[in-house]
């Protein structure tokens, strides 16, 4: 792996090498939909930061510093709208055999905290992530630490699109990405499904967003909102991420983490957090390395941009929906 170019001695790694943690997705191509899984089969001190105003969420307020239970023992990010959520009790099956979770004395029980995105209008609307779903995506994930994971059309990422303000005839296919980095054994890494209202930014040039199939142009959020053109409601949104550290951190840490991670968000997507948008992210940490939050949430924000990046230059076309390898070197800016 090479080197950071601004940080001497930061390697980029695969997110799987990260101690303590592994990652599975499950998805069905028909109903273009899916869910990915992360397992913490020692559990993971976590935090969480929602910033947009139409979330969908599972178990986050037990990741309120103030409240008692400070490890979770896998996350699920998943398609399918507030119908997805189905898909925890897959995972919490999952972990209850393999006898993972909080011991309240008869039994214990799996703490999995989950976030979804918006994705009913490409494919079937009526194929959604379910209990079958999520227990393969931990399934998968109960094998894959160290590995390399898919990127692109697949998990939470497969039905996810970007650049909706016009509708589904202008928008293009989102994904999921995954990045992370190494310095002096800590180790940060971000996956994200990249499902957003707006458009995708890299080094300030649109990679993927609102697009005039007929005239191939990027015709930009902002400025169909500045012109008024747009249509209502405005529907279909939402990108969720975990980030995952091997330091050791307090959950006030944690959620500080969380919060610094949504930098990632605001530099890649344009714009991010809105009302119609449910952008969340966890943070967890696996406990192997002394380090600092300050520190970590910065390089958090950057695995986050540049997994949102990853996550769509790996998608692919799907029922009719462009993916950025359909129109790179195509395509124009519009002025």
């Amino acid at each position: 792996m090479k080197n950071h170019k601004n940080l001497k001695g930061m390697k980029e790694i695969h997110v799987g090498e990260i101690e303590g943690f592994s990652l599975g997705h499950s998805q069905d191509e028909k109903g273009a939909t899916g869910c990915t899984v992360a397992l913490f089969q020692q559990g993971a001190v976590a935090g969480v930061d929602i910033r947009g105003g139409a979330p969908g969420t599972r178990e986050t307020d037990l990741l309120k510093s103030e409240n008692m239970v400070d490890r979770v023992h896998g996350i699920l990010l998943t398609g399918g709208s507030a119908y997805g959520l189905d898909a925890a009790a897959g995972v919490m099956e999952y972990l209850e055999e393999q006898n993972i979770g909080f011991d309240v004395g008869v039994a214990k029980v799996p703490i999995v905290p989950g976030a979804v995105l918006f994705d009913l209008p490409i494919g079937n609307p009526k194929i959604r992530p379910d209990k079958a779903m999520g227990y393969a995506a931990a399934k998968n994930a109960g094998s894959k630490h160290g590995k390399a994971v898919a990127e692109g059309t697949v998990g939470a990422g497969t039905g996810a699109t970007v650049g909706k303000i016009l509708g589904m005839d202008y928008a293009m296919k989102g994904g999921i990405g995954s990045y992370a980095v190494e310095i002096g054994g800590l180790k940060v890494g971000a996956i994200v499904a990249v499902n957003a209202f707006g458009d995708v930014l890299e080094q300030g040039e649109t990679i993927a967003g609102v697009y005039d199939r007929k005239n191939q142009i990027f015709l930009h959020t902002e400025g169909v909102m500045v012109q008024g053109a747009y249509k209502e409601p405005f529907n279909g949104n939402t990108t969720i991420g975990i980030v995952v550290t091997n330091g050791k951190f307090t959950k006030p840490a944690m959620n500080k983490i969380a919060s610094m991670s949504h930098n990632g968000y605001a530099r890649a997507l344009y714009p991010s957090h809105t009302m119609v948008d449910g952008d969340t992210i966890f943070a967890a940490a696996t406990g192997e390395v002394e380090s600092d939050p300050s520190f970590v949430g910065h390089l958090a924000a950057v695995a986050v941009e540049k997994a949102i990046h990853r996550g769509i230059k790996a998608a692919k076309a799907l029922h009719g929906v462009p993916a950025y390898q359909d129109i790179a070197g195509d395509h124009q800016q519009e002025e």
